[in-house]
């Protein structure tokens, strides 16, 4: 029986020290990546501060001026002037949505209720599971000149 323990013991501990070793190296690896990743991040910001000094060199206004000067003929560039700006009620903004294509919409994202004007309850825009469904034509498709209590 104290055999079969040590024995037991023994293999256990060679379990942990296997299990010890290979999250030992996972770990070092892992940290090895990060001071990798670190040190690309660095090279990249770096880049990124040479990029924008030789953008800031290239863009200066006088330089700018030099090249507008030397190649305006080929260019025909004119200087902006203010009648050149638009007016905001000048752009064409797309007409307000209706009430039915608002609810269209709604239905067509899966909400289940629509607002309605402040102090109201909210409307349902679709039915709700297990609502009977209405039979028959709806109120909209009522023949002309029947009322609403008229039955067919």
């Amino acid at each position: 029986m104290r055999m079969l323990l040590y024995l037991s013991a023994s293999v256990l501990v060679v379990v942990c020290a296997t299990w010890a070793y290979r999250v030992n190296y996972a770990t070092q690896e892992a940290l090895d990546r990060v001071a990798d990743l670190r040190s690309d991040i660095a090279g990249e910001r770096e880049a990124i501060e040479v990029l924008d000094a030789e953008w800031a060199y290239l863009n200066r206004p006088d330089r700018l001026r030099e090249l507008v000067n030397a190649n305006a003929s080929t260019l025909a560039l004119v200087e902006l002037t203010p009648d050149q700006f638009g007016d905001v009620s000048m752009v064409p903004f797309p007409p307000e949505p209706t009430a039915a294509e608002a609810v269209a919409a709604a239905v067509a994202a899966g909400v289940t209720q629509v607002a309605t004007a402040e102090g109201t309850a909210p409307q349902a825009a679709v039915p709700h599971v297990g609502a009977p469904k209405a039979h028959g034509p709806g109120p909209l498709a009522r023949p002309a000149g029947a009322s609403p209590g008229d039955s067919q």
